[in-house]
């Protein structure tokens, strides 16, 4: 009897105890939920700083549009006058400080940040480092939070360094597209230099060896304003000494070239004309188109070369018109014509010449042969 008294006094001990267990774990839960956040000094500056007005009890958005509002004053780009990077840094440093503060001491969901960290002090502490590569502190959603971050962080380092490189790129680039542009152009001073040194001293020889002495315009002076009373006298001996020595202008070359192929084409179109009878027939009628249509293409070509030569001719009065294939067609038809008609011509006339040649070679023949009647008949020997 005294043993299972003894007993049941001993599981109501238990009891007992197990009860006040529980409650000293609520009463523990409870002064956790109770009291308030124990703000630290530099968190108040930060909150200071935003210029927030309850630090303990500010929303995400208030936080955020604090921030903003500082940085559209004192970031370093805005071009306000109140530009400032140091304080700017300082107001990004409270930004995040405090997000990272209301980060910590939010509990959505009734409680949820209670289970975080009851998960955390029933997790194994190898699984804290599983994943998000070993960084940060506190439970998992605080850890993914400022992994996030990090990445961020680490993200525009990236971009800024990419940047920096691309810039020291471009600029070793241009380093040495001027040091090249330099070599060159010293290289083009020498190679200038040396050729005028060369010439004066073949000027000093010759007129040592007296190549001058004889010329035609020794010891008159120059005749400055033969051509161009409107250009200066430098100018003007300038040009004349480079006509002189050989020198053409851009224009004058392309000139002569219009010329060239103008009679080259002009010659094809008479030479193929005069080959073909008058009239045509079907078979010589496509030849003359063949060739009709290949100088059309050479025509082309020609007219795009006078567009460039009256871009660079100096005087207005000098420039051309475009050849056109039915002018130089009716230009060729009426050469041909001509053609025929001086063939015949010179036909003509070398029949009247064969006539004179003959009847002068027949009455020389009937001189010749008096002459030796005559002498036959006199008995004079040959």
């Amino acid at each position: 009897m005294s043993g299972t008294v003894h007993l049941l006094v001993s599981r109501g001990d238990l009891c007992h105890g197990g009860l006040l267990l529980v409650l000293s774990r609520w009463s523990l839960v409870l002064r956790a939920l109770g009291s308030g956040p124990q703000l630290s000094r530099s968190l108040q500056e930060s909150y200071r700083l935003l210029q927030l007005p309850d630090a303990g009890h500010s929303s995400p958005v208030q936080v955020k549009e604090a921030y903003l509002r500082l940085a559209k004053l004192y970031h370093p780009d805005c071009g306000a006058p109140t530009a400032d990077a140091v304080l700017f840094s300082r107001v990004e440093e409270a930004y995040r400080a405090v997000l990272a503060h209301q980060s910590r001491t939010k509990k959505p969901g009734g409680g949820k940040e209670l289970e975080d960290e009851e998960y955390q002090r029933s997790a194994f502490a190898h699984r804290h480092y599983l994943s998000y590569d070993g960084v940060g502190s506190g439970t998992p959603s605080q850890r993914e939070r400022q992994y996030r971050q990090i990445r961020a962080d680490r993200a525009s380092d990236q971009v800024l360094d990419y940047r920096q490189r691309e810039h020291e790129r471009a600029a070793a680039a241009e380093g040495a597209l001027v040091e090249r542009d330099t070599r060159q152009r010293s290289r083009k001073i020498k190679i200038t230099q040396a050729v005028e040194r060369l010439v004066e001293d073949l000027i000093q020889e010759s007129m040592a060896r007296g190549d001058f002495r004889n010329l035609s315009g020794a010891g008159k002076p120059l005749n400055k304003f033969e051509h161009n009373p409107y250009a200066d006298p430098m100018t003007h001996n300038l040009n004349r000494i480079l006509i002189d020595n050989g020198y053409q202008p851009a224009w004058v070359v392309t000139q002569r070239d219009i010329r060239e192929a103008t009679a080259q084409i002009r010659k094809r179109l008479l030479e193929g004309r005069a080959r073909l009878c008058d009239p045509m027939t079907p078979g010589e009628q496509y030849l003359w188109e063949q060739l009709c249509e290949s100088v059309e293409e050479e025509l082309a070509k020609l007219n795009k070369t006078v567009d460039i030569y009256n871009l660079i001719v100096p005087m207005l009065k000098m420039q051309m018109v475009h050849f056109s294939l039915s002018r130089e067609i009716d230009r060729a038809v009426r050469g041909a014509h001509q053609h025929r008609l001086d063939q015949q011509r010179e036909r003509e006339e070398e029949r009247e010449r064969r006539k004179e040649e003959n009847a002068a070679a027949k009455q020389r023949n009937t001189n010749q042969g008096l002459m030796y009647w005559l002498q036959t008949l006199l008995g004079i020997k040959h």
